[in-house]
């Protein structure tokens, strides 16, 4: 069953649209992760499921019922912020407590909720303390407790770990999924970090320009982005993107890079002639012997450990920069003239003018992925700095 439908939504201010025909559904128990850069829509989504802000067009179902006209306190829906929204003048308790207290009068049931779910978040020893005395963490963990002490069916989290450091942040992506999971609350969850997207997600729904762009699993969005946008967006180091144009010979297509021809993977469409945007990751690329007819001569430039990987910049003899990820621990060369390559399976094709990408024959737009266009229109997308390698 699905825990939220959403049809047709449109929302317009001062005749800006700032959502455009969003179809979407959450199933009940699931993790949604909103994805997108500023302005993409997603908080003005968030606010229209809570029911701040009403749409334009379209229907919201909460649990199959019909939002239209039911106040934000009465469709059983937690929220919290990036911002924490605590209030000052309350203790930590009194802020969770805010959440219920109307609905639940009976004290020891209230008190009994509060100090569940501050047990549950490891705050239950600064219940007393006012905001100003808590740690930004601390905070945090009483924003999220105010959002689930009243056990919502459906928790609206607005980039809650935005303003937390990045020990507290690591820690919460892995204690969240469990505990979002023990409580078996459905979760619509925002945030520009796609690291964030992808360890809480379920399924995330990438958006731009108040649109749905592509919807899927971590590791559709990820192996098999919708266009270079997304494809730029998930992945650290960034995904390496160079400008060719297919040719066709009697063994099949290919591309020329630094005046080797790479083959193209067999089951891609005629591209003789288009002009395309081929990705590879980092990680897809490798050291290789010079003898290799596929390998691209480069000088290494720079290499910088990562902790849990190894990053090495080259240049090729035109110039062009490639990145070449590795796990850390590996004997890898540090300097000089090197070989690489790169399995022709791994290899992403994008259209240049338009940036989205080209699916292999009998495949959907995204691959694997549930790709969305919902006003079926083509933008264009960036490709700037996207150059010929040679």
């Amino acid at each position: 069953m699905n825990a939220l439908q959403l049809q047709g939504i449109v929302k317009r201010y001062k005749g800006d649209t700032v959502l455009d025909n969003i179809n979407l559904s959450v199933e009940s128990g699931s993790t949604l992760v909103l994805f997108g850069p500023s302005g993409a829509g997603k908080t003005v989504l968030l606010r229209l499921i809570a029911g701040v802000i009403d749409p334009d067009d379209g229907t919201v179902h909460i649990n199959g019922q019909d939002m239209a006209g039911v106040d934000p306190e009465d469709r059983g829906v937690g929220m919290a912020f990036q911002n924490f929204a605590l209030f000052p003048h309350m203790t930590a308790y009194k802020n969770i407590a805010s959440a219920i207290e109307v609905r639940e009068p009976v004290a020891s049931k209230l008190d009994a909720a509060v100090k569940s779910v501050a047990s549950l978040l490891k705050i239950d020893k600064v219940l007393d303390h006012a905001p100003r005395a808590l740690s930004n963490g601390q905070k945090q963990r009483t924003a999220l407790a105010r959002a689930l002490v009243g056990s919502p069916s459906l928790l609206l989290l607005d980039d809650p770990l935005r303003n937390v450091d990045a020990k507290l942040r690591f820690e919460m992506r892995i204690e969240l999924p469990a505990l979002l999971a023990e409580q078996g609350t459905t979760v619509v969850y925002v945030t520009q970090d796609y690291k964030e997207a992808m360890a809480l997600g379920d399924r995330i729904v990438v958006m731009n320009g108040g649109r749905i762009v592509q919807s899927g699993s971590p590791a559709d969005i990820y192996l098999q982005p919708a266009n270079v946008d997304i494809a730029r967006q998930f992945g650290d180091p960034v995904i390496n993107l160079f400008d060719v144009t297919p040719q066709q010979s009697s063994a099949g297509q290919f591309v020329t890079l630094s005046d080797k021809a790479i083959a193209l993977p067999a089951d891609l469409p005629d591209l003789n002639g288009r002009s395309c945007v081929l990705g590879i990751r980092p990680e897809a690329m490798q050291f290789s012997e010079s003898t290799d007819p596929a390998a691209i001569p480069a000088t290494i430039e720079a290499v910088t450990p990562l902790n849990e990987k190894t990053v090495t910049l080259m240049l090729t003899s035109g110039g062009r920069e490639i990145l070449l990820s590795r796990p850390a621990g590996n004997d890898d060369p540090q300097t000089g003239q090197m070989h690489v390559t790169f399995n022709p399976s791994a290899i992403h094709l994008f259209d240049r003018e338009t940036g989205v990408r080209i699916p292999a024959v009998g495949s959907s737009a995204a691959g694997n992925a549930d790709y969305v266009n919902s006003t079926n229109k083509t933008d264009h997308i960036d490709t700037g700095n996207i150059e010929e390698i040679a």
